[in-house]
């Protein structure tokens, strides 16, 4: 059990050598990008709302 949790963890170190890790300036323009994508969302999603509740009040208001 314990020689088969060492090479796992052996595995993963060389794998983790392996990996190609973004750079400073690419972390930032994704967290931007993101960040820009997710209120651009929240704000469609926002807009959506209040139409179908503006029509579901008028709806309600009609009855």
């Amino acid at each position: 059990m314990a020689n088969k949790l060492t090479n796992y963890i052996k595995g993963s170190i060389e794998e983790m050598k392996k990996v190609t890790w973004p750079t400073k300036k690419e972390t930032q323009s994704y967290t931007i990008l993101v960040i820009g994508i997710s209120v651009a969302v929240a704000l469609f999603l926002g807009a959506v709302d209040f139409v179908f509740n503006q029509g579901f009040e008028l709806l309600v208001s009609t009855i």
